[in-house]
């Protein structure tokens, strides 16, 4: 019989799952022995060193393309480059997009246990595309400034290539565009100024994170939308909380010199409301078992509390006082926590 292979962690969790059963009377002893023995704990966890020597590989890549470019030959040559076309850089991007794409797919059909490397194929991809459509953009450039079409285009193609190569790392980049246009296009449509429509960045990115959550409920049913849904959700969540940690700090204020000159306890009522929505929802991931608004909302709860806490008092208390408060309440917080996962192991 082959073995489960497992690394520590799932080895005693199963263990104690298994425990639990044999104590309940649902399996018998000779069952329970027989599941203990059909797994082996793993001598080294080879997927996360996959994982981490590809990002290496990565990183060590664009150290040896930027000691490349130090050389006087290669800086002659990217000196000539500065004088191509942009259309013909924009047009050699997209090709080379399109071939990392394409082998990536191969490579992923023939090889889909190799997920790290599969990764770093599209990834190349997707710099080549975000190269493509930043050269075409200023084949095309009017003087206008108005560079957000770029990044709502880059949507359009990261949307299109997540969902035609079923790839959630592409459908991160969209996402991501997806904020970059909002927020360029609010920017343009202001000439730049502090507000749109009375809102500073902050605020806006609230209201943007609002719809992009309200989207993944009213999508949630669409088979097509599956994959990316989970992704879609903690997006949409990473760009309110985040939105709203930064209102707690500098209100809906658009200039940071004015913020200077005011006393941060005339902001106390964002701090209110940023730390109401995560407790709300945490009650919410309680109630229906949300686990990811769960998550964000007691994160975030800390941090707005934590946040808040250095704000008014790190300059007008002794520090010995101030990291003692500090230590005491996160002993308070751990003891608690694990009061809590202590009686959900003994519950069950």
């Amino acid at each position: 019989m082959n073995k489960l292979n497992l690394d520590k962690q799932e080895s005693d969790f199963l263990n104690k799952a298994i425990s639990h059963w044999e104590k309940e009377k649902l399996i018998e002893a000779g069952l329970a022995e027989t599941l203990r023995n059909s797994s082996e704990v793993k001598g080294f966890d080879w997927m996360r060193l996959a994982k981490y020597s590809f990002w290496i590989a990565l990183f060590c890549g664009a150290i040896a393309v930027g000691s490349l470019i130090i050389n006087d030959a290669v800086l002659t040559w990217l000196k000539s480059l500065y004088y191509a076309p942009d259309i013909v850089i924009s047009l050699a991007s997209g090709i080379l997009a399109t071939a990392a794409f394409i082998f990536g797919r191969r490579w992923e059909k023939k090889y889909p246990e190799k997920v790290f490397s599969n990764e770093a194929i599209i990834f190349t991809g997707v710099l080549f595309t975000a190269c493509c459509i930043a050269f075409l953009g200023k084949t095309f450039d009017n003087k206008s400034g108005h560079y957000s079409l770029l990044f709502l285009l880059s949507v359009f193609v990261y949307g299109f290539l997540a969902w035609r190569m079923d790839s959630r790392l592409i459908w991160l980049f969209a996402l991501v565009s997806l904020g970059s246009w909002f927020g360029t296009e609010t920017g343009y449509q202001t000439r730049w100024s502090d507000y749109f429509l009375g809102l500073n960045y902050p605020l806006r990115f609230v209201l943007f994170s609002i719809l992009l959550v309200g989207a993944c409920y009213l999508l949630k049913k669409q088979k097509w939308f599956d994959r990316f849904w989970e992704l879609t959700y903690v997006a949409g969540l990473l760009y309110l909380f985040m939105s709203l940690w930064l209102l707690s700090i500098f209100g809906n204020l658009g200039n940071i010199d004015y913020w200077w000159h005011i006393k941060q306890i005339s902001l106390v009522y964002w701090g209110i409301i940023s730390a109401t929505v995560a407790a709300g929802f945490l009650f919410l991931g309680l109630k229906t078992r949300d686990a990811i608004a769960r998550e964000f909302g007691i994160t975030f709860l800390l941090i707005f509390i934590y946040t808040k806490y250095f704000e008014y008092f790190w300059e007008h208390t002794n520090k010995t006082l101030f990291f003692s408060i500090l230590g005491i309440s996160f002993w308070l917080i751990g003891s608690k926590a694990e009061k809590i996962w202590n009686f959900k192991k003994v519950g069950g």
